[in-house]
Parts: C-alpha cells; sequence; structure tokens
C-alpha cells in the first residue's frame, strides 16, 4: 500500500470518527429536549454538568442557564434621588440607549466603507518571501563502500517586492465610491434620525405617565367621594331616614371605586415601566420623575398645510435617506455600465534569490540572482456567460426601486403629517370639551350629595353623580396628555422634534 493510499485511509478514519460525534450535539429527537452533552465547550459555558434526568421523568425543555448572562446593564449616571423632568430624562436616553450608539457605529462602518473604496485608487504593495528545501535520496546500481545512495540537496529562498495598481476604469471605482459616500450621509441621517425619534419615543412615554399619573389620582379622589355617600347614607340609615338597599347601593359604589382605583394604580405602574423601556436604562432601577402636572396646552397648528408638508419633506430623515438611496443606485447603475469597458493597469517586481545545490561530499554549488520590471497593460472583458448583463439589470432595477421607495416615502410622510394635524385638532377640541363636561359634573355631584344630605335627594342620583364625575375627569386628564402627545407627534413628523428644548 503506497504513501497515498495510507493517507485517504487515515482522513475516511478520522471522518467517520468526527460525523457521529457531531451528531449527538442535537437532540436525539424531534419531542425530546436538547441538552449540552460536553462538546459545547468552546461555544456553550457551563459551571456544571447536570445528571442526566430519569427515564420515566416527563419532558422538560429548559435551557441550562448561563451565569455570564446573569448581569443586568449598568446607569453609572443616574441619580436616583433627583426628580427628573422631560428634559433631563430625553438627555439621560440620549447618552444610555443602546438604539443610538448602534446607529453611530453603523454611522463609522458606512464612513470607513467609504474609506475602503477610495483605497482602491491607490496602489497595492506586497513582500513576498519564497523559500524551500529539497533531499532526493538515489539508490546507486554499484555500492561505492559503505555508500549505497546518492544524495542531492536544494535549498534557497527567494524574496520579492511587487506592485499592483489599476490606473483606468472608466469610472467604475468612483461610481462605487460615490454610492458609498451616499450610503455614509444616509447613515449620518439616521443616526440624527434615531435620535429624533427617541425624543419622541421619550416625550410620548411621560406625558403617557403623567396622564396615568392623574388617572390614579382621580380614582383616589373619586373613592373619598364615595367613602363620602356612604357615610351620609349610613347616617341617615342610623336615623332611620335611609333604606338598606341605599346602604348597599353606595357601599356597592365605594367598592366600583375601589376596583377602578386599583386599576389606576397598575396602568400608572405600567406606564412608568413604559418611560424606563423607552429611556433604554436599567428597568429595575426606580427614579422619581415630575409629571409635570396640569402642563399648559399648545394652540392648534396656524400653519397652512402646504407649507408644513413641503418643508417637512425637505427635513424629514426618512426622506432624506430614501433620496440618497436614489443617488447611490444610480452611482451603481454608472458602476455596471463601467464594467463593459477596459482597464488599464501597471504592475511592478522587484526580487532577488539566492540558492544552494549539493551532491554528497562534494562542495555546495551557490548563486544569487536578482530581477526588477515593470508592466503596462490593459483588459477587455469578452465573454462571461452573460455575468455583466446582469448586474447590469440588476443595478438598473435597485435604483428604479429606490426612485419607487422614495415616492412612497413622501406621499407616506405626506399622510402623518395630515393624520397628526387632524389628531392635535381633535385632541385640543376634545379637552375643551372634556373640561366644560368635567366643570358640570363636578356641579351635578355637589348638588348630588347637598340635596342628598338635606334629604331631597336620592343615593342614586348622588352615585351616578359620582360615577359621572369620574368619566369626565378621567376623560379631561386623558385629553389633555394626547393633546401633548398629539403636539410632540406632529413636531417629530414634520421633522423639528430635534433637541429637548423644543419637546412640547
Amino acid at each position: 500500500m503506497g504513501m497515498r493510499s495510507v493517507l485517504r485511509v487515515l482522513v475516511a478514519c478520522l471522518a467517520a470518527a468526527c460525523a457521529p460525534n457531531a451528531a449527538n450535539m442535537t437532540s436525539p429527537g424531534a419531542d425530546a429536549p436538547w441538552r449540552p452533552t460536553g462538546n459545547e465547550d468552546r461555544v456553550w459555558s457551563i459551571q456544571s454538568e447536570a445528571a442526566p434526568p430519569p427515564a420515566d421523568a416527563p419532558r422538560d425543555f429548559r435551557v441550562p442557564p448561563n451565569p455570564a448572562l446573569a448581569v443586568l446593564p449598568q446607569t453609572p449616571d443616574v441619580d436616583t434621588d433627583r426628580v427628573y423632568r422631560l428634559p433631563e430624562l430625553i438627555d439621560l436616553a440620549q447618552r444610555n440607549n443602546p438604539a443610538t450608539r448602534v446607529a453611530w457605529l453603523r454611522a463609522r462602518e458606512a464612513a470607513l466603507a467609504v474609506g475602503m473604496v477610495e483605497a482602491t485608487f491607490l496602489p497595492v504593495i506586497t513582500a513576498n518571501v519564497i523559500g524551500g528545501r529539497q533531499t532526493i535520496s538515489t539508490p546507486l546500481p554499484v555500492p561505492i563502500g559503505t555508500q549505497r545512495y546518492f544524495d542531492t540537496t536544494v535549498d534557497g529562498v527567494s524574496p520579492s517586492i511587487a506592485l499592483q495598481w489599476l490606473l483606468f476604469d472608466f469610472g467604475r471605482r468612483a461610481a462605487v465610491a460615490e454610492a458609498a459616500r451616499h450610503g455614509a450621509v444616509a447613515a449620518n441621517i439616521l443616526f440624527n434620525g434615531e435620535h429624533q425619534k427617541l425624543i419622541f419615543d421619550v416625550t410620548r412615554a411621560y406625558y403617557a405617565y403623567g396622564a396615568s399619573v392623574a388617572r390614579a389620582r382621580i380614582a383616589r379622589d373619586t373613592l373619598r367621594n364615595s367613602t363620602a355617600i356612604r357615610a351620609a347614607t349610613e347616617a341617615r340609615l342610623s336615623r332611620g331616614l335611609a333604606t338598606s338597599v341605599e346602604v348597599a347601593q353606595a357601599r356597592q359604589q365605594v367598592a366600583q371605586s375601589e376596583l377602578r382605583r386599583v386599576q389606576a394604580d397598575g396602568q400608572e405602574r405600567d406606564a412608568y415601566q413604559a418611560l424606563i423601556v423607552a429611556l433604554g436604562v436599567n428597568p429595575l432601577l426606580r427614579l422619581r420623575i415630575d409629571e409635570g402636572g396640569h402642563r399648559r396646552l399648545p394652540d392648534a397648528p396656524d400653519t397652512p398645510l402646504d407649507p408644513m408638508v413641503r418643508l417637512a419633506l425637505a427635513r424629514r430623515p426618512d426622506v432624506l435617506v430614501s433620496y440618497q438611496a436614489v443617488q447611490a443606485g444610480q452611482a451603481g447603475v454608472t458602476a455596471a455600465r463601467a464594467e463593459f469597458l477596459p482597464q488599464v493597469f501597471v504592475a511592478g517586481a522587484l526580487a532577488s534569490g539566492q540558492s544552494n545545490f549539493s551532491v554528497g561530499g562534494l562542495p555546495t554549488i551557490g548563486q544569487q540572482a536578482t530581477g526588477s520590471g515593470v508592466l503596462f497593460g490593459a483588459t477587455v472583458p469578452l465573454y462571461d456567460s452573460g455575468l455583466r448583463a446582469a448586474r447590469l439589470r440588476q443595478a438598473e432595477a435597485q435604483a428604479a426601486a429606490a426612485r419607487n421607495n422614495l415616492e412612497r416615502t413622501q406621499n407616506a410622510a405626506v399622510g402623518e403629517i395630515v393624520a397628526a394635524s387632524n389628531a392635535l385638532r381633535t385632541a385640543l377640541e376634545s379637552h375643551r370639551a372634556a373640561s366644560a363636561l368635567a366643570a358640570a359634573a363636578s356641579t351635578t355631584y355637589a348638588a348630588a350629595l347637598a340635596a342628598y344630605n338635606n334629604g331631597v335627594g336620592t343615593v342614586t342620583a348622588a352615585t351616578a353623580a359620582d360615577s359621572g364625575l369620574l368619566d369626565a375627569r378621567q376623560a379631561e386628564a386623558e385629553a389633555h396628555a394626547a393633546s401633548l402627545i398629539g403636539a410632540a407627534n406632529l413636531a417629530f413628523v414634520v421633522g423639528a422634534l430635534t433637541s429637548r428644548e423644543v419637546a412640547p
């Protein structure tokens, strides 16, 4: 058996030994849980290998824990004793939210791509070293003394420096560089746009949290009102002026108010957690937040819709990014067309070599040589089975898709602006109506409670007035928050929500 046959058998044995071992890394069947077998040491960190479960144990698809991941993200610049207002929360989010850092790293990646493309305009210089040694033993037909083989040895080293430089390619590299620059500009626009979105998300979550705080406060006030009605009913019952049915109605109203208070408190906790998530900080942090109280509402937009739309289309990040994609697509078409044209290049080399030749028992023969040269040439693509034509059609399709996407983005932006303007106007009108309703409901409740205390009203009217006051005040709080969120949304969709100072 020759050396090649031995190598083939050895490789086959190694492959046969490795394949079943790799197959054991998965579960034995589709209905059986996967468990580490010890072959995952390089990709799975396990503190201790758990004992296999008994054969009759129920199937448990838990994943072995990785203690290295049981570390919560830290937010070192958060002061838990400070009371945060909206501008400070926005600043906190911009410093700590991972989304902004991801967008920044993508912008840097796009900028580095421009540098890599521009590097193709410069020559490539490489240093190479080739060395080796070869010994050949040839049996002698007739042994000479104890010498039965004729040994020859050749060794040498050949270092060289080579240069390659593409001089002219009819603008292909320039077009690729232009497309990369458009991509870098788009990445930077997206970075700023990510900050605008973060400002809006924090603003929206902040006002939603403020509304939830107001609803919880209103629910507690309503519970006190219901308790007052119950106390009045029980007092009248003790004097024989009320019935047990009226007392039951009053107690039912207290229970209903308690339920709505519990629900309002739960909504407040959910809104707080949503705000923390929007900030991008540790979700377990407990921050002290000034919800703003009864913040003054903005006025209805007085700018005509058409100028607002035109201004927004000129500065919205998504529209600007779509336009950069159109420009990059056109540059891609130019680069694809240039592939049909010749390329002119220059190449050069500077090399030296040293070799030795020795025969057993004879003096060594050495030789040194150097050489250099410069070559100019051109390559002309003649036939590639339609590959370049397919690339050109692909680039043209991508450019056409980018143009259509720009038009779609513009239409979507106009729709968002119109919808945001209408939503803000509706929210402001709803707040005015809800404020009037709350004032009337407050008067009704006070009158119904006074009438009942004086014996000229009914507990049914008092509890109905109590429920009506709760609904009216909560509608007023929700309309107030909706107006603030609507103003922030309008500023965001027109591209004006660009810093914490302009947040409404």
